[in-house]
């Protein structure tokens, strides 16, 4: 048998034509070798071959550039991570976190009946981080004065001072306030300016945003939306939100909170959200409520303004007390000012003259001698006082206010008629010698409230002037019976006719009547103290020859008497020392008074000083305002008259 293989025979070449036979190539041989080069140049028209040098040098040099950068690259980051970890640390969260005080928002103070008279509404303290503002963080060398320039108009602001606020002496300061209690529109500018330079300066590297490092803290601004209304009990509060005067400057504490802080991160003058805060809340103020009736505030305002006003006087004051309880309902000065604005205020008007003022009483203080004489029992309303033309006492010659023959008055026509001679010869009963008669009436004006302060706490108050008895002059044991050489202020003389019309106690005054916390729970002021002076039975007395001072046609306070009512009240006209010399100038005209008489609810006092227009006497100009304002107070509180009649005690005597 034949074997059958799997291999496939060879194939045949098939003959073809005949190739003529070439020089061998170079290196190879045999069929399919490259043809020989041809002998001699190149030929004519082929193109120059060129040569490319090795790629090795150029790799290794590229290599050895990359080796350096990345060298380089990890030496820093060595350093930055590891060597100088710490500062960079430091210095990039001081960079990145900024802290702010959170303001308190400051308590409202409104009247009795929870009328505001005191607010605040939103504003914005306008700072600045200095840092910021640096060449080397803006690129540029007069950032701040650019931002400054953008900054005036809007602020309303000194640019120079702008600037050297954004470029401390202190190259680390963090914080500098621009502009305080400013309105949110003054913001929103400001805001807005900033925003559209932060927006340009992502397209125009050409911009630069001057106003990164310009923020805001949400604050608050104080209004008074009565404007000059009760003024100078409230005070103001000054451009750095502290109170300056009145209620705001004597209640700081407890209106203002406690501030509050918050520390967040920025970038670029841009909070991060992201990154986190911590923050510590603010505790808002308390709210005061004051015993001012705003009503009667107003009716004392206006009654005293217009007064004072037709006088061409210095100034007035008006005060209204609760003869129960102590409250003051008004206590108005004319002129006054706007603590809204005090740019235009007269620095003679700002304070509370009611109660810094120290001037002689004149003859309102006459009760006081009449309630000592009364109470010691060396005389009563019917007692027979004979007063003369003129009385020699001391070194001085005494006489009433206008000229007269003797006058034969009782006890109680001594006060009517207002005589300073018969107030002499009365008080001079008090005691066996003269020196023992002071000592007597001294102890009794210090029970009353003179020369002591009123209790109110009133930042400025003054506590007047009383000399102890040994240390009077002869003419002081002799005039401060019918009030002059001592001196009070206005809410010491309207508390003394508070005490008699009180019954004789004296409820010490008071301005507020609580607060109210954050929590919205209301905590009434303490009770005031209280302090009998006199007897009821010689208070009742004082109250009805008071009122002959009003009632009878003999009286000196007739303008005062209000229809329907019983009044009592005593008029006075002293001799005013002019603060600006220090000497006797002109008049301090007064009228201090209560009603009903018999059954006390309201006493007024007012006071003009230095009246240079028409009559100066208390009884012609103060009485009509005691009138206009009592009227308006009994309305405002509904007190009824008590329909009873009055005592009518005898004025004169038949000798």
């Amino acid at each position: 048998m034949t074997e059958v293989s799997d291999r496939q025979p060879p194939r045949r070449r098939v003959p073809g034509p005949a190739r003529p036979v070439r020089p061998a190539a170079r290196g190879r041989t045999g069929p399919g070798a490259r043809p020989a080069r041809r002998p001699g140049g190149p030929r004519p028209g082929a193109p120059k071959t060129i040569r490319l040098g090795s790629p090795r040098p150029r790799l290794r040099l590229v290599g050895v550039g990359l080796t350096l950068v990345m060298l380089a690259f990890v030496v820093r980051l060595v350093q930055v991570q590891a060597v100088d970890a710490s500062t960079y640390a430091g210095k990039a969260e001081r960079n990145r976190y900024v802290g702010q005080v959170l303001a308190a928002e400051r308590g409202e103070i409104t009247d009795r009946n929870g009328v505001a008279l005191a607010t605040s509404e939103d504003a914005y303290d306008i700072t600045a981080d200095p840092t910021m503002f640096a060449p080397d963080e803006l690129k540029i060398d007069d950032g701040p004065e650019q931002a400054a320039a953008l900054l005036a108009p809007i602020l309303g602001a000194d640019q120079e001072d702008l600037v050297r606020k954004l470029r401390p002496d202190n190259p680390s300061l963090r914080y500098v306030k621009l502009a305080g209690r400013q309105t949110p529109q003054v913001w929103n500018q400001i805001k807005d300016l900033k925003a559209a330079l932060a927006t340009k300066a992502e397209t125009d590297t050409s911009t630069v945003n001057v106003l990164a490092g310009v923020f805001s803290v949400p604050t608050s601004k104080r209004v008074y939306p009565n404007n000059e209304l009760a003024a100078g009990i409230l005070g103001w509060v000054n451009a750095e939100g502290k109170g300056s005067g009145g209620v705001e400057l004597q209640l700081e504490e407890r209106l203002a909170g406690e501030e509050g802080k918050i520390r967040y991160a920025q970038s670029g003058g841009r909070l991060v959200p992201t990154a986190g805060s911590t923050e510590t809340p603010a505790v808002p103020g308390d709210d005061i409520e004051l015993t001012i009736d705003r009503d009667i505030q107003w009716a004392a305002q206006n009654a005293i303004s217009k007064q004072v006003e037709e006088s061409a006087a210095d100034r007035g004051y008006v005060i209204v007390q609760d003869t129960r309880t102590g409250e003051v309902l008004a206590m108005a000065n004319a002129p006054g000012f706007d603590p809204n604005d005090l740019s235009h205020a007269d620095p003679r008007t700002l304070g509370n003259a009611a109660l810094q003022d120290a001037f002689e009483p004149g003859s309102t203080a006459k009760v006081l001698s009449m309630a000592a004489v009364l109470e010691e029992n060396v005389a009563t309303p019917g007692t027979h006082v004979v007063v003369p033309n003129r009385l020699h006492r001391g070194d001085r010659l005494f006489k009433d206010d206008i000229d007269h023959p003797t006058w034969y008055l009782t006890l109680n026509g001594v006060l009517a008629k207002s005589s300073n001679i018969g107030t002499i010869l009365a008080t001079g009963q008090l005691g066996r010698t003269q020196s023992q008669a002071n000592k007597v009436l001294y102890d009794y004006l210090r029970e009353f409230g003179l020369g002591s302060h009123t209790g109110l706490g009133f930042p400025g108050e003054t506590k007047g002037i009383l000399a102890p008895p040994d240390q009077w002059s002869t003419s002081q044991q002799y005039t401060i019976p019918f009030g002059q050489g001592v001196s009070i202020n206005a809410m010491q003389a309207a508390s003394v006719y508070s005490t008699i019309a009180n019954g004789g106690v004296r409820v010490e005054p008071t301005l507020v009547r609580g607060s109210k916390g954050p929590d919205g729970r209301f905590t009434p002021a303490p009770e005031p103290e209280k302090t009998r002076v006199v007897s009821e039975k010689t208070a009742k007395t004082l109250a009805q020859m008071l009122e002959s001072v009003v009632d009878d046609e003999e009286g000196t306070g007739t303008k005062a008497r209000i229809p329907g009512y019983r009044v009592a009240g005593k008029t006075g006209t002293a001799n005013r020392v002019d603060p600006a010399t220090g000497k006797y100038h002109g008049y301090t005209s007064s009228f201090a008074g209560f009603a009903p008489a018999d059954k006390p609810r309201i006493t007024v006092y007012c006071v003009i000083q230095n009246a240079t227009r028409g009559s100066y006497f208390g009884g012609q100009i103060c009485g009509p305002v005691f009138k206009q304002v009592m009227e308006f107070s009994l309305k405002t509180l509904q007190v009824p008259p008590t329909g009873a009649a009055p005592a009518a005690l005898p004025v004169t005597f038949k000798p």
